[in-house]
C-alpha cells in the first residue's frame, strides 16, 4: 500500500463521458437510496453518498432535489439493481451493473449488446470471481501526506491509497468497511469529491490495440444503456 496508481479512463473500469447520463445515473441511485432509507440525509448515508456523487459532477440543486419528490411521489418508479456477467471478445471478463424497472427488456438489451460486440452474456457467477468488491473514495488532494493518511486510515478498512492523473488522493476500502471508512473521512474533514463501490479486477489481460478497441466498443455501448449504471472489466 501507499502505491501511486493511474486511475485509467479505459482500463480497469468505465468512466461516464456525459453529463446527461451522469445525472440519470445519479438519479436513480438518489431513488434507491430514498425508497431504501427515507429522505433525510442526516439519517440516510447511501442519500448523503449520492449528494457527494451529484455535486462531484456538478449536478444541479434542483434537480436533485427533483430526483427525490419523485423518489417521494405516487408515481415513482421502483428500480431493481440487477448485475450481468459476461466475456468482451478476446477473453475479457465483463460486469454490468444495471438499475431498472422492466428486468425483461434489461436482460435482452444486454444479451444484445454483448452479441453485437462479439461478447457473450454469462450465467450469475461466472465472471464475478475475477473482481473484488471495494469501496472508492476520490478526495480533493489539500496538501496531505499519503502515508500519515494512510496510517490514519488503516483501522477503517483500507486497502489501497494513491493519486489519480488530477492529482486527486484515491483511497480504496473493503466492501464492509464501505460505511466506517465514509465516517471516518467525513469526522477528518476531508474534502470527498466521490465515494461509490467499485468492482476492482484481480487479474488483468492485456491486448493489442486492435482487439482492445473491439472490447473497448463493446464496453461503451453497454454504458450508453439507459438501463446501465456502471460497467467493470478487466482489459489492462
Amino acid at each position: 500500500m501507499g502505491r501511486i496508481f493511474e486511475v485509467r479512463k479505459h482500463t480497469m473500469f468505465a468512466r461516464w463521458d456525459r453529463m446527461a447520463k451522469q445525472f440519470t445515473r445519479i438519479g436513480k441511485e438518489i431513488a434507491i437510496a430514498v425508497k431504501q432509507g427515507g429522505p433525510d440525509p442526516d439519517n440516510n448515508p447511501a442519500l448523503r453518498r449520492c449528494f457527494q456523487n451529484a455535486k462531484g459532477v456538478n449536478m444541479p440543486k434542483d434537480r436533485v432535489e427533483a430526483a427525490i419528490k419523485r423518489a417521494m411521489g405516487k408515481d415513482k418508479t421502483d428500480y431493481e439493481e440487477v448485475v450481468y456477467e459476461g466475456y468482451a471478445p478476446h477473453g475479457v471478463a465483463v460486469m454490468v451493473e444495471t438499475a431498472t424497472d422492466n428486468t425483461t427488456r434489461t436482460v435482452a438489451n444486454v444479451r444484445m449488446h454483448f452479441n453485437r460486440g462479439g461478447g457473450s452474456l454469462g450465467n450469475s457467477g461466472s465472471v464475478g470471481f475475477m473482481f473484488n468488491r471495494l469501496g472508492e473514495f476520490k478526495i480533493k488532494n489539500e496538501g496531505q501526506n499519503l502515508e500519515d493518511l494512510e496510517l490514519e486510515l488503516i483501522d477503517f478498512g483500507l486497502e489501497e491509497i494513491g493519486e489519480d492523473s488530477e492529482g486527486n488522493i484515491i483511497i480504496r476500502a473493503t466492501f464492509n468497511e464501505f460505511g466506517n471508512m465514509a465516517k471516518a473521512l467525513e469526522e477528518k474533514g476531508l474534502n470527498v469529491i466521490s465515494s461509490e463501490l467499485k468492482r476492482i479486477p484481480s487479474t488483468t489481460v492485456e491486448l493489442g490495440e486492435e482487439q482492445a478497441k473491439e472490447v473497448l466498443e463493446l464496453i461503451d455501448r453497454l454504458e450508453q444503456d439507459d438501463d446501465v449504471q456502471q460497467v467493470f472489466h478487466n482489459l489492462k
